[in-house]
């Protein structure tokens, strides 16, 4: 079965037997109507640090290396945060401002485990660090000269795009077990994925094709489900993340919250005729994420290198 069909197939059966979470589809009808009058916006749009205003070679080359090194696990007690010109920073958005300054000055980022330590330097160590150096590590060992762009240039098809970046870069891979079964989720290789065909149509204007992604099952779009009542959770798991108690990686509930998201994406795809694509979906949903003032309950917490 190819890696696409996986992804939607797997955690449909999570969704039929979950003990933990169901789905409110009252509140979810309600966010469609929100998402019909939406003009969708795209993370890059806003052009971060000047980002899109690269050539698409060193877009499409600093992406890979962001994802590799960046977009998942950033929580802890205190929080992973570092003081820029323009205050206090956290969370991706942070990530991004170490490494696009790098970037602009350097694009070589072979360098040693101490360098890394210093490029990343906060109020307190990043969380699982040895192993977004692993992942430094091979990355290079992948891509000589900044060789990206070049090894995934001309496809414009998500399939095609996700089958050799997981190909290439095992550190991408994204399986749990749940009651015996392999469910595969792939979120950080979807984000990918979807981030270089946004910036493929609009830098080079053509078609690209990224209808077959199913959607980012992380911790922060179920957070925004929860406070908007699209997802519930049984009184002892809500009590669990409530105290911000950890959730363990493979973890029956953790698995069930990231399969329901995923399964909420897809209803409002069905729901909108398949005219709005399951990541523009959920780019509203993270979007609305934020806004911090509007997010009531906490997200979950578990250490993962997978969001």
């Amino acid at each position: 079965m190819f890696l696409i069909d996986k992804l939607h197939s797997s955690y449909k059966y999570v969704c039929q037997v979950s003990k933990h979470v169901t789905i409110n589809y009252e509140k979810v009808d309600s966010m469609i109507e929100s998402i019909k009058s939406s003009h969708g916006n795209y993370w890059l749009d806003s052009n971060p640090y000047g980002i899109m205003d690269m050539e698409i070679s060193n877009i499409i080359n600093f992406l890979l290396i962001y994802h590799t090194i960046g977009d998942y696990c950033f929580w802890g007690d205190p929080k992973w945060e570092i003081i820029t010109e323009n205050g206090k920073m956290d969370g991706s958005f942070a990530m991004i401002y170490l490494l696009i300054q790098k970037f602009k000055n350097d694009k070589n980022f072979v360098m040693s485990f101490a360098e890394f330590k210093e490029l990343l330097k906060g109020n307190n160590e990043i969380p699982l660090i040895d192993n977004r150096y692993a992942n430094l590590v091979k990355m290079n060992e992948v891509v000589d000269n900044n060789s990206f762009y070049e090894m995934i240039k001309g496809m414009t098809c998500d399939v095609d795009l996700l089958n050799i970046i997981v190909d290439k870069f095992p550190y991408f891979e994204d399986v749990a077990i749940y009651d015996g079964r392999e469910i595969c989720f792939y979120k950080r290789a979807q984000l990918l994925v979807s981030d270089i065909l946004h910036v493929m149509k609009v830098k080079e204007n053509i078609n690209v094709d990224y209808s077959q992604l199913i959607g980012c099952a992380d911790y922060k779009i179920p957070q925004v489900m929860r406070c908007y009542g699209m997802l519930d959770f049984d009184e002892q798991l809500a009590q669990k993340i409530d105290s911000k108690e950890q959730l363990l990686e493979n973890s029956c509930e953790e698995v069930e919250i990231r399969a329901n998201t995923l399964a909420v994406i897809e209803y409002i795809y069905e729901k909108l005729d398949k005219k709005v694509m399951r990541m523009d979906i959920n780019d509203f949903i993270w979007l609305l994420g934020q806004n911090k003032g509007s997010m009531t309950k906490p997200y979950h917490r578990t250490l993962t290198r997978h969001y």
